[in-house]
């Protein structure tokens, strides 16, 4: 019996859709509790079990944040307002930008699986980076439409010469993630711009930010500056503003694409507690950027050391570094057995990399100890 037949032999994955014979499940970082599980360890082992797998924020998020959590639980057994009038009108206002500009998701995950499913179907072609951000490939499949991944450049980074050259007839959606993740490489608003000036009018261009607030000072501010009819850019709470649990995602856009993409769009697919905390985070924003500098501080920091080890890939952007070593595999299955999850980059054909989070100085402490060695 095959792993998609049932005990009836009904082979369920001949009767679903062409591309589900395609798709594979993404597969995020290990949770703590199924570390545990697999090792057969307790968290009481010293030190405890620490994850950086996730680029997730160490510090968590704003305690006004956590205020607002504490406050909305108790309306949990009422609906969501499904339009987020609160949360649109506050984030409206901090870009600059109309309320119908504003189109908000279960995490920038649905955000992007929204965009791409709306404008791109059997037929159609959706780019992106080779080693760009793995739910691009993953939505584009889900959809039906054809996936054409452009290599990066020598330097990890996106090809935009490459990808505006890729682009043809069937050509709906381009997606560049800035800074990328997995690569941490980053391109300067100025080259995005004369990247879109080469596009034709009516593709839908996604610049995915999610990695932007630890960057804002060195990038600037995209919204407003760049300029596209299709033009997508599309954030995140779920890293710079510590609500990855929650799940709040959202693109700023022009309406009328917008009001397509609400087409799409689930009923509530934003929670009670997660527009509350949403809202209160951004009104803690000094907060957020702080620890948003502690983050790339102690990324700095780390980058140093482990470049003296010899085990630095290269210098990131964001909230997370890269290594490499030639038994990575290796490394990250040892490290687990000592209580630390990391992440493996072998699912982007790295295979020698590892992607490891920036944690709080006391983790990062940790993981130094536990490479000196692995030190080349």
């Amino acid at each position: 019996m095959s792993a998609s037949s049932d005990d009836n032999g009904i082979d369920w994955l001949q009767q679903a859709v062409p591309q589900s014979e395609c798709l594979s499940p993404y597969v995020p970082g290990k949770p703590v509790a199924q570390l545990l599980r697999e090792r057969g360890l307790t968290d009481e082992i010293p030190p405890h079990v620490i994850k950086l797998a996730s680029n997730e924020n160490p510090f968590g998020p704003p305690p006004a944040a956590m205020a607002a959590i504490r406050d909305a639980a108790s309306e949990v057994h009422r609906y969501p307002d499904g339009n987020a009038t609160a949360l649109k009108a506050v984030l409206a206002s901090h870009h600059g930008v109309n309320a119908d500009q504003i189109l908000l998701g279960n995490g920038s995950n649905e955000v992007l699986e929204l965009l791409i499913r709306s404008f791109a179907g059997v037929g159609d072609a959706v780019i992106y980076s080779q080693r760009g951000f793995m739910v691009y490939a993953l939505a584009t499949i889900a959809a039906g439409a054809d996936g054409v991944a452009v290599p990066e450049t020598d330097g990890l980074s996106h090809d935009l010469d490459g990808m505006a050259a890729a682009v043809n007839a069937q050509s709906n959606v381009i997606c560049i993630a800035n800074p990328n993740n997995p690569t941490g490489t980053m391109h300067t608003l100025v080259e995005l711009q004369r990247f879109l000036d080469r596009l034709p009018r009516h593709l839908v261009v996604i610049i995915d930010e999610a990695y932007g607030d630890f960057v804002a000072e060195e990038l600037g501010e995209s919204i407003g500056v760049l300029h596209h009819p299709g033009l997508v850019i599309t954030r995140t709470f779920s890293k710079a503003y510590g609500l990855a649990g929650l799940r709040v995602g959202y693109a700023v856009a022009d309406a009328a694409l917008l009001a397509v993409v609400n087409r799409f769009r689930e009923p509530f697919n934003l929670n009670l507690i997660a527009q509350a905390a949403a809202i209160a985070a951004l009104s803690d924003r000094d907060w957020v950027l702080a620890r948003a500098a502690d983050v790339v501080a102690e990324q700095k920091r780390l980058e140093s050391a482990l470049a003296g080890m010899g085990l630095l890939l290269a210098p990131c952007h964001g909230n997370f570094i890269l290594i490499h070593h030639p038994q990575a595999a290796e490394l990250v299955s040892e490290l687990e057995g000592q209580g630390m999850i990391l992440r493996s980059l072998a699912p982007y054909g790295m295979w020698d990399a590892v992607r490891i989070t920036v944690g709080l100085p006391e983790e990062n402490d940790r993981l130094l100890v536990l490479l000196a060695g692995w030190a080349e």
